[in-house]
């Protein structure tokens, strides 16, 4: 099994030395998708010797996510995890959810934050359950996270998926595709250290969380 650490981000000067000293230790390969950051980002990848890529301009998460996937399939790894550049995941438990994606034969495992709910914000909070509920009521599969950033990709999902979403909704999109193409999802508790990344997110909760429901609805 290749594996390889994927890490979207955009102006994450303040958290992400932090994260790549991290995942340093880890011995994956580890690869930083520059999503058009006017800060230090870039140096600080040049710095901790992971690979770059670089957009000219901010294009969103799920096209950096798009990008670093192509990258990763071009390089021969058949497993992809990722994480948020803000420091919010658990860069400890990444050799857990690749052990659990592969015994348990997932194509993607979320690292679930569910027991953290109560701690997300506003229409994130809201949105995560209804998510939650929608997804085991159409899909069948216990998935109890349906945002969480921190997830282990298989290689043959992501090469058999033609996927179009630029911003945050393109996590939907593949769920929702997987689930359509007969992929397996399921997901595997592991507590953030903050629930949402809120502080450091860019997230926009109004219009990102309506163009999550919309691809939800979509795909349905």
């Amino acid at each position: 099994m290749a594996v390889c650490v994927l890490i979207p981000a955009f102006n994450a000067g303040e958290t992400l030395a932090a994260v790549l000293d991290e995942c340093a230790g880890l011995g994956y390969p580890l690869v930083v998708v520059d999503d058009g950051s006017r800060d230090a980002t870039a140096r600080i990848v040049a710095d901790q010797g992971a690979v770059l890529l670089r957009h000219e301009r901010n294009q969103g998460k799920g096209r950096a996510l798009r990008t670093g996937f192509e990258w990763a399939l071009d390089h021969g790894f058949d497993t992809i995890v990722t994480l948020d550049a803000d420091g919010q995941h658990d860069v400890s438990s990444v050799p857990r959810v690749v052990a659990a994606a592969r015994e348990g034969g997932f194509d993607i495992l979320i690292a679930s934050r569910y027991r953290q709910f109560q701690e997300m914000a506003g229409l994130r909070k809201v949105w995560n359950r209804f998510g939650v509920w929608c997804m085991r009521q159409r899909t069948g599969f216990e998935i109890s996270d349906s945002q969480s950033g921190f997830r282990c990709y298989s290689g043959r999902l992501l090469s058999s998926v033609t996927l179009g979403a630029e911003g945050y909704n393109l996590e939907m999109e593949i769920l929702m595709k997987a689930w359509r193409s007969g992929f397996t999802i399921g997901s595997l508790p592991v507590p953030a250290r903050v629930a949402d990344g809120r502080a450091t997110s860019h997230f926009r909760p109004v219009r990102d969380t309506w163009n999550i429901c919309m691809t939800f609805l979509r795909y349905m």
